[in-house]
């Protein structure tokens, strides 16, 4: 299968570009610059004309639910709307039933990947305070890294005994993903919320519970930890100014930023209420702005989404009851267009938060850029092309979307995956499964 994609503007390693892409089977074959295109026969020509073309969107932080919490998202549906967003290849958490914790619950998701899954997967090994032994069993190449909850969110997997920390950072000869909220802290804040306003408090006051203080003093753990060990430490979801101070000076120490931090602010509670509601939780429009001054400076490696689907009915109550989380893949890439044209952050900064670092930072091999010789995971996307969200459009399981109502002017027009059109004109090819992830055993590549 021989593919011509031509007429676009290319966007890859910090230069927007006219130029063609040939495609053979799977892989680039050839990227030409200017609008001349080599003189042969193709089985397909897609015409990119006013369109931008990005490598495909590596998400770094899902969660697709499955298996055990399949009423809410499964990875069918999830892959689905990453498909339809963008999104090219995901790495899945591992808090799901069971957990991802031991050898066989990753060869089960694996399995289910395989099967299901119509984009490229991956899926972080679960660290908990007695599995550090099952580290050096993990296959490097196929695994992106050992997620950490230092502060369970869900799942119930906290680690907190000051021993297993020290050994999960000392052992680990992977990227390190943390989680990082201070759970004493938001225990006790949590007991004076409920004493202030009662069992249940609004959820205005979830960034209160969930403070700045708890993300920091975890946070500022983990990469004292890291340091001591000399370890590779990832930080999930920053979402504090202050956070930020400790970012910036160590190739080895890497944090990530998500869509839903870097887009709503603490006042969008009162429109959106616990449709916003997640761990950490979104805090002050000083902190979001810090967030997006981030982006381009360094202190901020990665854009994910920390897609985290819920039945609309486990989103009702307050800060102790309604379940956090919201649904993204779908429309992180256009969410993030958004900001562009906002002037946040360049196309070419975006391509390489959401593209190239992803790859780069967790070993990911010939994908994240568009490079020849690389697979063709590529999407398609076209500005001034005004659509709003409707719940009959969004494809993740749940059903639901905090971005439901809003206005787009980028639309995502094709998705290619290895090569293979997975979405285009508002349809998945369902027929269609990923290819799992390799990495580099090193992390170089």
């Amino acid at each position: 299968m021989k593919t011509l994609i031509k007429g676009g503007t290319l966007v890859n390693e910090g230069r927007l570009f006219d130029g063609s892409i040939v495609v053979e089977d799977s892989r680039i074959a050839k990227i030409i610059e200017g609008n001349h295109t080599p003189d042969a026969s193709y089985d397909e020509v897609i015409d990119a004309s006013g369109c931008f073309v990005l490598p495909g969107i590596i998400d770094d932080h899902v969660h697709f639910r499955e298996p055990g919490l399949t009423a809410k998202a499964d990875m069918d549906t999830e892959s689905q709307a990453a498909a339809a967003g963008g999104v090219t290849t995901y790495f899945d958490m591992p808090n799901t039933v069971p957990q991802t914790t031991t050898l066989e619950a990753l060869e089960e998701k694996y399995a289910l990947g395989a099967e299901k899954s119509h984009v490229n997967y991956a899926f972080f090994f679960g660290a908990t305070n007695d599995n550090v032994a099952l580290f050096s069993q993990l296959d490097k190449r196929r695994v992106p890294g050992i997620k950490l909850f230092m502060g369970s969110s869900t799942g119930n997997m906290l680690v907190d005994r000051q021993e297993a920390l020290d050994q999960i950072f000392a052992s680990a000869d992977m990227p390190i993903m943390v989680h990082c909220e201070d759970t004493g802290i938001i225990n006790r804040n949590m007991a004076a919320a409920k004493e202030k306003y009662g069992d249940d408090p609004n959820v205005t006051h979830h960034p209160e519970i969930r403070s700045a203080e708890a993300c920091y003093e975890s946070t500022q753990l983990a990469v004292t930890l890291a340091k001591k060990h000399q370890a590779r430490l990832h930080v999930a979801h920053l979402t504090t100014a202050r956070e930020l101070e400790l970012f910036g000076d160590d190739p080895n120490i890497t944090a990530e930023a998500t869509v839903s931090h870097l887009f709503f602010c603490d006042r969008d509670y009162s429109l959106l209420g616990t449709r916003i509601k997640c761990n950490p939780a979104i805090k002050s429009e000083r902190d979001r702005e810090a967030l997006r001054e981030a982006l381009n400076d360094g202190r901020i490696s990665v854009v994910g989404t920390d897609h985290a689907p819920h039945l609309l009915s486990q989103k009702e109550g307050g800060c102790a009851k309604a379940a956090s989380g919201m649904p993204m893949v779908q429309f992180s890439l256009v969410t993030m267009l958004e900001l562009v044209d906002q002037g946040v952050l360049s196309l070419e900064r975006l391509v390489e938060l959401m593209c190239h670092h992803p790859a780069t930072l967790f070993g990911v091999r010939h994908r994240g850029f568009l490079r020849e010789g690389y697979q063709a995971d590529i999407v398609l996307v076209r500005p001034n092309t005004g659509w709003t969200v409707t719940k009959e459009i969004i494809l993740s399981k749940c059903g639901w979307s905090p971005m439901e109502g809003h206005m787009y002017l980028w639309r995502v027009e094709r998705t290619l995956c290895n090569g293979h059109t997975v979405w285009q004109q508002g349809r998945v090819d369902t027929s269609y499964i990923g290819q799992p992830v390799e990495f580099s055993a090193k992390r170089t590549d």
